[in-house]
């Protein structure tokens, strides 16, 4: 699969606001908290007040606590985090695994809302709207731009233009958003009928997908990619693995990679279903020294079969849960490369003005009695914020033998296996970085653009393929592969390694567009090292 250069202060800031927000649900006995008038809450209102009547100029208060509040929480651990009341509900609703809305995924193409999917189910599909379809307005607001004017031969709509920009802007998103039960009247440019056409839609809740992918990759050996451990997120898995029973499957390959986290006890359950009653899956530890321990149950599904986790260097927090677990219990195998090192655990706690704080309360610890958590300074975070190039750097993403352990925290499993705390889960089986698949932006900028075109233009042709045919035989002539290379206007050759990985790549997102996410991974685990190492070592055993 290839590989995109990983940003980590992005990946950090998704992680600590959407992934590991895992200590909601814990019974630990809770300490009296007394929100009256003390002498630090007198010291801070007054300052404030200060600042609000006395200060030179006018100031904003509300952005400076605001800042102040990050500053506190940054200075306790990389995990403690702010959310401001207008990131909160965007927060929520991810973690939750729905969002109130119309039902559809939309880019800017050229300067307008064009529709790329819509969501099964949901509120646009009902009411008849289209992929390809174009927006031109929703109630009062124009969301179409020069382009679409002159193709569709629109007269000038009264309204708010929301235009102009080839990024999705949060006034389009806003349009179509909203309350649940209420209506917004959609416009659209249909370009395979050349007509516009106007839909009443009634919002309401659209799932966001936490399983994004299912399938057999040969006869006993399924798959299931999980993307975070959100509210929905057991209830799609336990569809996948029924579904993947059913067409006898008895190896099951679960990938974690760059999976963030989320809820502790979806992860559990999850856990469940692969071990027997009465093992540890994971415990946890406050400061008063509460220990709180989970356990299986005796309603797994999958106790007999072969387990593969996937995880790689952002897998963390519920994914290294579910790793951690299954392999201090000797119970599958861990495939991949060490994972994020996040042991903490957070818990959500209001400010009652819309905002809320997640605050770690607990450590989180493997059934062998490891903390995962890697090392921190509580005053500075630039060495915790730069493990990655780090790792880089050490040379772990290559080679299992370049990363560092700590002997001091070597613990043993039932079975004698050795296993070591201090950051991250160390695989089983190393695979390394695949780095001849790296995204180069000369082949690979221009592709979202391509296969959005390509599509739009042969909608009739690609709705006769079935998922399975289009996977052994699309673009066998590589007449696609060429039209690309000559759109991007590729002046010298390419090696046909490259042209190989960039035929994938484009296949798999053409295939996104009509299958979903199952068609993009059936297509690239054929460029996949880790599913390549998995379906050796499945035949091995």
């Amino acid at each position: 699969m290839s590989k995109r250069k990983i940003n980590l202060p992005l990946y950090l800031a998704i992680a600590v606001i959407i992934g590991i927000a895992i200590g909601t649900l814990f019974n630990f006995k809770k300490k009296p908290v007394l929100f009256s008038s003390n002498t630090n809450e007198a010291k801070i209102k007054r300052l404030i007040d200060y600042i609000n009547y006395d200060y030179v100029d006018k100031v904003d208060t509300d952005s400076l606590l605001d800042d102040a509040i990050t500053k506190m929480l940054s200075e306790l651990d990389p995990h403690s985090v702010y959310i401001p009341k207008n990131e909160l509900k965007s927060v929520t609703e991810t973690m939750q695994g729905k969002f109130v809305g119309i039902g559809v995924s939309f880019l800017m193409h050229e300067d307008t809302v064009a529709v790329s999917s819509v969501i099964k189910g949901g509120p646009s599909e009902k009411a008849g709207i289209k992929d390809g379809d174009r927006i031109l307005t929703a109630n009062n607001d124009t969301l179409f731009g020069k382009s679409i004017l002159k193709k569709a031969e629109v007269n000038k709509t009264e309204g708010k233009t929301i235009s102009g920009n080839r990024k999705i802007s949060d006034a389009v998103i806003k349009s179509l958003k909203g309350e649940p039960d209420t209506k917004v009247e959609v416009t659209v440019y249909r370009k395979s009928t050349h007509k516009i056409l106007k839909f009443p839609i009634i919002r309401g809740e659209v799932p966001i997908i936490s399983v994004p992918s299912y399938y057999r990759i040969n006869k006993t050996l399924g798959y299931i990619k999980i993307d975070r451990f959100a509210r929905t997120t057991y209830k799609e898995f336990k569809v996948a693995l029924e579904t993947l029973k059913s067409e006898g499957i008895t190896s099951l390959t679960l990938d974690l990679r760059g999976n963030p986290g989320g809820f502790m006890d979806i992860a559990n359950k999850i856990v469940d279903e692969f071990l027997t009653d009465g093992k540890l899956i994971v415990f946890t530890k406050n400061k008063y020294g509460e220990v709180d321990k989970s356990f299986a149950t005796d309603k797994g599904d999958f106790e007999d079969g072969k387990v593969y986790v996937l995880i790689n260097e952002n897998s963390a927090s519920a994914s290294e849960i579910v790793s951690g677990a299954l392999q201090d219990n000797d119970r599958g195998v861990i495939v991949g490369r060490r994972s994020f090192g996040k042991g903490l655990v957070q818990q959500e706690m209001d400010l009652g003005d819309g905002s809320a704080v997640r605050l770690t309360t607990s450590r989180y610890y493997t059934p062998t009695g490891r903390s995962i958590q890697k090392p921190y300074n509580h005053k500075d975070n630039t060495a915790y914020e730069n493990d990655y190039l780090n790792r880089i750097h050490n040379g772990e993403l290559l080679s299992k033998d370049s990363i560092k352990v700590d002997d001091h925290l070597k613990f043993t499993t039932p079975k004698g296996k050795v296993v070591y705390g201090g950051g991250g889960i160390i695989p089983d089986v190393f695979v390394p970085i695949d780095t001849t698949s790296v995204f180069s932006n000369k082949l690979y900028g221009m592709l979202n653009e391509f296969v959005f075109n390509y599509v739009d233009n042969h909608r009739n042709e690609l709705a006769s393929w079935k998922l399975k045919d289009f996977v052994t035989d699309f673009d066998k002539s590589d007449k696609v592969i060429q039209s690309y290379l000559n759109f991007i206007d590729v002046k010298t050759l390419i090696s046909s390694k490259s042209k190989k990985n960039l035929k994938i790549y484009l296949k798999a997102l053409i295939a996104r567009n009509l299958f979903g996410e199952t068609g993009y991974f059936m297509i690239t685990e054929h460029n996949d090292n880790v599913i390549k190492k998995v379906i050796e070592l499945d035949g091995k055993n």
